[in-house]
């Protein structure tokens, strides 16, 4: 669970790289911004995640907990390519172009080979700015600080309800770079902080070596993990009751040829644009899931539930608080 949470967190902000995007007014950032500036403010730190190159350390803290990685991060136009290398827990080197997506483990000498799809800051920033975010989060600016030696301005999004947690932002005064995030919860105590240690921006990286490292197998067994996209509707799923702000981002069944597994987890993703939430669905097992009844989890900002329905195994995974996964998993029911 440590292992499969640090990567998560940490693959939030392998999207990023430097950018010379125009600065939002200083004005804009106010307690109670419009709702055109926020969603401009968070398209800005989407935009600076996929316009040059650069190279740093990236660590992540979750209580006492922490892992750490290196990254090189290549933008060629609209292609990106990066190598993240772990600096702890399992070694391992991941390669992401665009969404082809490949682990190497070089003591099993095996690499996993998948999909995923472009992840920036936050899930629901693609290509436009969401004004509805405003209407979940306002934002509040703080005092510029140095984070890795280079000058950033400080923001706080502070949710307007209490289904979700609150962050706060520090980003490259230039650029629009996100150099570091914490999650917050109601009491304003960290849960959780992403930052990089240290940062080179727009330094003067190969694509095409780091293309042909990506490419080289040669000694390594190649499995697939395939992901097929679907709808919670298609499989028979809804929820009676939506948290205010969510939406589906994707839905999908996972074919995974790793463990010749013949049927996976059904995954249903929702986000309100920051945070989102995972709900993973699979026929009821007594031999694993007996002993699971009504678990509930946290780690840093991630929380989880799970629950059995009937036949299924339910088990909602998302950085919310443990009320809004409770909603969730008591909202979903089977179509009739």
């Amino acid at each position: 669970m440590l292992l499969r949470v640090c990567c998560g967190v940490l693959a939030i902000l392998f999207g990023q790289s430097y950018a010379q995007v125009p600065s939002i007014p200083v004005d804009l950032i106010t307690q109670h911004v419009a709702q055109p500036h926020i969603a401009q403010w968070l398209l800005r730190l989407h935009q600076s995640s996929q316009q040059q190159s650069y190279v740093g350390t990236f660590e992540v803290t979750a209580g006492q907990a922490k892992s750490a990685a290196r990254i090189w991060h290549v933008c060629e136009g609209t292609q990106q390519i990066e190598r993240v290398d772990a600096l702890s827990g399992i070694p391992r080197t991941t390669f992401r172009r665009n969404d082809q997506v490949m682990t190497y483990f070089p003591e099993d000498r095996v690499v996993v080979a998948e999909k995923r799809a472009s992840l920036g800051i936050f899930t629901n920033l693609i290509n436009r700015a969401d004004v509805s975010i405003a209407r979940f989060y306002q934002l509040q600016a703080s005092e510029g600080e140095l984070v890795a030696g280079l000058r950033a301005d400080v923001v706080e999004l502070l949710p307007r309800d209490h289904w979700r947690f609150s962050y706060r932002v520090w980003t490259e005064q230039i650029s629009g770079l996100v150099l570091k995030l914490q999650t917050l919860d109601s009491e304003k105590r960290v849960l959780e902080q992403a930052a990089f240690s240290d940062l080179q921006l727009a330094q003067p990286l190969s694509w095409g070596k780091l293309n042909a490292m990506m490419g080289n197998t040669a000694g390594f067994v190649v499995k697939q993990t395939e992901l097929i996209s679907t709808t919670a509707d298609k499989e028979g799923w809804r929820l009676k009751t939506m948290v205010p702000g969510f939406k589906t981002m994707s839905c999908v069944k996972r074919q995974d040829h790793v463990k010749g597994i013949k049927a996976s987890p059904l995954q249903w993703v929702l986000s309100d644009g920051l945070a989102s939430v995972s709900l993973f669905i699979e026929p009821y097992d007594a031999a694993r899931h007996a002993q699971q009844s009504h678990d509930q989890m946290a780690f840093g900002a991630t929380h989880m539930q799970s629950r059995r329905l009937g036949h299924w195994w339910l088990t909602v995974v998302g950085e919310v608080p443990q009320h809004t996964l409770q909603m969730l998993a008591q909202s979903l029911e089977r179509k009739k």
